[in-house]
């Protein structure tokens, strides 16, 4: 069983939740991981670099000379690549076949292990979530000084229940995003929405409270 220490704004503890034992087992290891992320940077490329070819640049199709009698080398199409605007040869094309798959259960699998070492590291914390009045990054500036991560990458992760007077998830979180953002390093998303990446490449996790159900699910690998 791991306990996940719960704050309130002002950066105190105000108690702890666990984590059940048979939530902590995971099936990935370190070359699923690495498949995960080599798949996940390199489906995050465009492959958009592109150039015309002589087939497709705009050029009327008339012969830059006559064939012969003019003592110069035989030429068939001003849209060549010898020419100034024609097309280009040895060039970038875009590249359509180049998405790496990856089965959804192995992704889960990966996203679980990596928050699960997360917790193991005691890198994750649970935030006691409170309605804002107006951005305030002062306020979130202080509990990241009094829970001793100020100056690391944190990633906050907030639930995605709708209630009725939200017209979207991120709704309710709209002022808290609005004060976060001023930190360098931080970043916020919704729980669903989180990848291995986002884990890997933040020092620390801060929950909030109200999206521990959901990553209750997300370990149960539901």
């Amino acid at each position: 069983m791991v306990a996940l220490k719960k704050y309130n704004l002002a950066g105190k503890e105000t108690g702890q939740i666990a984590i059940e034992e048979g939530l902590l087992k995971s099936t990935a290891n370190s070359q699923m991981v690495k498949d995960y992320i080599v798949a996940l940077r390199e489906n995050a490329r465009q492959w958009s670099a592109s150039t015309r070819n002589r087939a497709e640049v705009n050029h009327s199709g008339q012969k830059p000379h006559p064939q012969k009698g003019t003592g110069r080398a035989r030429q068939g199409y001003l849209g060549a690549a010898q020419y100034k605007g024609g097309g280009r040869v040895h060039t970038p094309r875009p590249k359509f076949d180049q998405h790496v798959r990856m089965n959804r259960k192995e992704k889960r699998s990966v996203v679980r292990h990596l928050l699960i070492e997360k917790m193991a590291e005691n890198r994750v914390h649970v935030l006691q979530f409170e309605e804002m009045k107006e951005p305030k990054t002062a306020l979130l500036a202080q509990f990241l000084k009094a829970c001793q991560l100020e100056g690391n990458k944190v990633l906050f992760l907030g639930d995605a229940l709708i209630s009725s007077a939200e017209a979207s998830p991120i709704a309710k979180f709209s002022l808290f995003f609005k004060s976060l953002r001023n930190i360098p390093g931080n970043d916020f998303l919704l729980m669903p929405n989180v990848s291995g990446y986002d884990v890997m490449v933040h020092q620390d996790l801060v929950i909030m409270d109200t999206a521990v159900d959901q990553l209750k699910v997300l370990l149960a690998g539901s």
